[in-house]
This record gives C-alpha cells, structure tokens and sequence, in this order.
C-alpha cells in the first residue's frame, strides 16, 4: 500500500468517526428526546462501567495465574458494591474502587 492510499482510507475512517460523533449533537440540538429513548440511553454509562469491570474480574489469564492478583480485584469489587447500593453514583464507585485497589496493592504487594 502506498501513501496516497493510506491517506485516502486515513481521511475516510477520520470522516465517518467525526461525522458519527458531531452530526447527532448537531442535529439534535435544541430537541426533546422521547422519554423512552431518554431513558434507555441513561443506562450506557453503568452498563459500560459493568462491562469493564466484569471483564477484568474474570479474566481467563489473570484466573489462571496466581490467586492473590484475582483476590484483589474481587476485594475490591466489595466496597464498590456497597458505595453502588448506597449512593448509586457511578463517580463514587470509580473513586471507591481505584482507591481501594490502590490501597491494596500497596500494603500486600
């Protein structure tokens, strides 16, 4: 592949990702979004935040390795369970779960 190529499929790929994130804002500035749609679009950001925790947890390599990196994470998963019920903030969550990570791996290294 040459340059010229490249840059072509570069500047089409950098096309479609610019106008699949910009256009929507500006087409639907200043509207009203169904309640329905509303709604469901409120549950991305913990449906993501799940995903990216479950992937972690139950990584194959890291179940398969030593015990003690798969305890931490699991440990660590508690508090946040805890913060989740009690504040339903996805904020505290990230800051609860980092911090204890963090802590954990400090101490038990």
């Amino acid at each position: 592949m040459n340059w010229g190529d490249f840059l072509i499929i570069m500047g089409v790929c950098i096309a479609t990702m610019l106008a699949s994130r910009v256009l929507p804002v500006f087409l639907l500035k200043g509207r009203e979004l169904p309640g329905r749609l509303s709604e469901a679009l409120g549950y991305i950001p913990p449906a993501a935040f799940a995903a990216l925790v479950a992937n972690d947890l139950f990584s194959a390599p890291l179940l398969a390795g030593d015990l003690w990196p798969t305890a931490i994470g699991w440990i660590a998963a508690v508090p946040v369970v805890i913060v989740a019920v009690k504040f339903r903030s996805l904020l505290w969550c990230t800051v609860t779960g980092v911090l204890i990570y963090g802590l954990l791996l400090v101490l038990f290294p």
